[in-house]
């Protein structure tokens, strides 16, 4: 086994040891050192979005957000819980406008369409339910 894969290994293992909070973060930052390591020059301004883009709403809203929508699939949701569950989709769909903008920037930046950059950046659709 090469000394890579066991770093590897110990990154993996102290990931799997961090909070949600702690992760995303930690994420963020990944996505944002692998574009800078694919891109040429990444500007100052382009690492700040690309941050943005990957920071994502928090683990903690995500989950309640997909037990409400559970809920309500099963016809199990009270007036209290429903009103919840339409706060917290206003949280991500602003968190989503927020994070298109931010797509839109980067994509004017380096003078390509959103959907390439997309394609560039390895994107996928966040499923919110």
């Amino acid at each position: 086994m090469s000394t890579t894969q066991i770093e590897t290994e110990q990154l993996l293992n102290a990931a799997m040891r961090m909070s949600s909070a702690e992760l995303d973060q930690f994420v963020a930052r990944l996505f944002a050192l692998k574009a800078r390591e694919e891109t040429a020059v990444l500007t100052e301004r382009e690492a700040e979005l690309l941050t943005q883009i990957n920071r994502g709403v928090p683990s903690a809203t995500q989950e309640r957000l997909n037990e409400l929508v559970l809920k309500r699939r099963a016809e199990n949701i009270d007036a209290k819980e429903l009103q919840e569950l339409k706060q917290l989709t206003d949280v991500v769909e602003k968190a989503d406008a927020e994070r298109l903008k931010f797509l839109t920037e980067l994509a004017h930046l380096r003078n390509v369409s959103l959907q390439k950059l997309i394609e560039q950046l390895g994107l996928k659709p966040n499923p919110h339910e």
